[in-house]
């Protein structure tokens, strides 16, 4: 089990498939199994790296609150563990931030694509109280179920109640989601960067979006018309058109 340490602190991730490397970054509370209707997708002429977060998953959980400063610094020692020269970043919620982060602060991004994301600070609006409603104890499968009602549409829950079951969160990320506030204004951000959000995301509504948007000089805007807050989960296959179709527009293939 491939892992990367930080400060004492043991991060797993994997990977599959050769070529240009996708990096997919969970969202607050969930772990790596939520890109698996993007994965393999992509495994084959890309490789895809998937790793959990600092708090979930088979990382360690040492003790909260977390920033997103410190996820970006995490993220870069996955990175270099695996010896990745540059990467196409693909980050849903909490991992959008710590994607364009990443971006603001290293060097081996070359894409971005930001799924139901936030850049944080005054002029953003995250909905906390329904960001509160996500969070469960795995114990409780009526408040879990409950729960879901915040992050993906209730067409959804009714039509994949089998993917629904595996859906928690956990509370130690809240912190890092609720705070953050990009570091550099937008505009020096000049990565090519796909925006995809829900339209009907409860928790980063789609305002954030259309402020990414704007502010992101090389950004391009995909709304998903009565999708919530897991487009990735509910629009899987839209979603994965758009990955491949944005990475093979930067990806340096071999001739």
């Amino acid at each position: 089990m491939p892992t990367a340490t930080r400060e004492g602190v043991s991060l797993y991730y994997d990977t599959w498939g050769s070529g240009e490397t996708v990096v997919f970054i969970e969202d607050v509370g969930f772990g790596a199994w939520l890109w698996g209707w993007q994965n393999d997708a992509l495994a084959g002429p890309f490789e895809t790296l998937v790793w959990d977060l600092r708090g979930t998953g088979r990382s360690d959980a040492p003790e909260g609150p977390y920033t997103v400063s410190q996820l970006t610094a995490d993220l870069e020692a996955v990175l270099a563990d695996h010896g990745v020269d540059t990467a196409h970043l693909v980050g849903c919620g909490l991992g959008g931030m710590v994607a364009l982060d990443y971006a603001q602060r290293h060097s081996r991004a070359e894409t971005l694509t930001l799924i139901g994301a936030s850049p944080g600070g005054e002029d953003a609006r995250i909905n906390r109280d329904r960001l509160e409603d996500a969070f469960a104890p795995r114990d409780d499968e009526a408040a879990l179920a409950a729960s879901l009602e915040a992050v993906v549409s209730s067409g959804f829950r009714e039509d994949h109640p089998e993917a629904i079951e595996r859906i928690a969160a956990w509370q130690a990320q809240a912190a890092a989601f609720e705070n953050y506030e990009h570091r550099d204004p937008l505009y020096e951000t000049t990565l090519p960067t796909l925006v995809i959000h829900g339209e009907d995301d409860e928790i980063v509504p789609f305002s954030n979006a259309e402020l990414l948007d704007r502010e992101l000089p090389s950004s391009e805007l995909e709304p998903a018309p009565e999708a919530g807050h897991l487009v990735g989960v509910e629009r899987a296959t839209g979603v994965n058109d758009l990955l491949t179709g944005v990475i093979e527009d930067h990806a340096d293939f071999d001739e």
